[in-house]
Formats: C-alpha cells, structure tokens, sequence
C-alpha cells in the first residue's frame, strides 16, 4: 500500500455504530410519546429515513426536508397527524447520547492520529454530528470536521469535495484516502473526486454501476494492518 498523509473518515456506521445509536433513540422518543413501537413501526421508519437522505444525496430534496417529514411520513402511514419538525429535535437530542463504536474504531482512531491526518467526512445535521464527536470522545484526533450542512453540499457531490480539499493544508489527491462504508456517498464520491477509497463493507453488499474501489475491507482490524 502507498503511503497516505491524509485519512478521510466517514462517521455513521464506519466509526460509530449508526444502528445502535438509531435504535436507543427511537425506543426513547416513543417512550416519551407514550406510544408501542412495534417491530413493523421501526421497520418502516428506518425505510423511510434511509429512502429520504438517498434522494438528499442525489440533490432531490434538502436537508431539511429530510428532517421535517421522516417522522410526519411514518406517523401518516398509519393514520396519524403529527408535528414532523418537534419529534425530530427530539428523536435527534436522544442520538446524540450514544457512545457505541463500530468493531475496532475507537482504537484505530487513537493509532493512526499519531501518523496520519485524520479528517471526517459525513452527511448530517451539524449541531448532531459535533455533539455526537464530544460525547464519544473521537472530536480530538481529527483535525477538522467537515459536515455537509456546513459546505452547502453533501457527498457524493463534486462541490462537497471541493470544499474540503481547498480546507485541508498542503492537500495532494495522491496522498489521501477516504473511509466509508456508503458505496454511493463515499466510494463514487471519493472516486469521482480523484482520490483513493476504502469501502468498509461487513455485510458483503455488491458494488454498482461501474465503480471499484482502491481497497474493500469487512473490518476496521483490516485497514490497521493496512496502514501500520
């Protein structure tokens, strides 16, 4: 492997465990609402959400929108009016209190910020991602942090990258890298900007269109062994 100075780090489900914090906040928001939340409930939630930050992604719909009508489309589908935007800031302050990593990630982070410039890279809400990096501890081993709502583009966009390489010192595409386990957001991403990717892949999802990737991995322990 060549030698990289710059590691760009995706944040959901790559360094922290999106799923874990997901579901501690939900069970959380019904509990507080007093309402059953049901296996099928949860389901169709996390179909919901993940079909709306795709089209985000895509530059159909803004961020916002994302956060106002996930819930509002969830409750309508089973007959209920609700306040979209209320039980998002809700549902949001529970995410933020959970401190589960993905396999690996909290030590890997402590061993390459002693060789590398650590950077992340991640779509989101900025006030979430930033107090979600000080819960955890991770805010310190990254030199900065660059949040799609902050650029006023999101990956896998070209303008996103932009702006985070036009922010980073002394920045050659030859020496960086970037982590992600979004084939769509970081790997096309990553390729379409000119630099060279990772794709964290543990549930052995194939690839699309005609994009491959510089490295695939299943685990965090891989990419150690990779760069140390």
């Amino acid at each position: 492997m060549k030698k990289y100075q710059h590691l760009l780090f995706d944040l959901d489900d790559t360094l922290l465990d999106f799923g874990a914090a997901e579901d501690v906040a939900l069970h959380r928001l019904f509990e507080e609402q007093k309402i059953p939340l049901t296996e099928d409930i949860e389901a169709n939630y996390r179909q919901i959400n993940s079909n709306l930050w795709t089209r985000f992604e895509n530059g159909e719909i803004t961020r916002d929108e994302v956060l106002a009508t996930r819930f509002a489309k969830l409750f309508a589908a089973y007959g209920q009016e609700v306040d979209g935007v209320q039980f998002d800031e809700k549902y949001r302050n529970y995410l933020t209190e959970s401190k589960v990593f993905v396999k690996g990630a909290w030590e890997l982070i402590n061993k390459l910020a002693l060789q590398f410039d650590l950077y992340l890279v991640t779509n989101g809400v900025s006030t979430t991602q930033y107090k979600r990096l000080q819960v955890t501890g991770l805010a310190p081993f990254f030199k900065n942090v660059f949040v799609s709502e902050d650029t006023g583009y999101q990956k896998p966009m070209k303008g996103y990258f932009d702006y985070v390489f036009e922010r980073i010192p002394n920045f050659h595409t030859k020496k960086a890298l970037i982590i992600g386990d979004s084939f769509h957001a970081d790997i096309v991403g990553g390729i379409e900007a000119g630099i060279d990717t990772c794709w964290l892949n543990p549930n052995g999802k194939q690839s699309v269109d005609n994009y491959k990737p510089t490295y695939e991995i299943v685990g965090l322990q891989q990419l150690e062994k990779m760069l140390l």
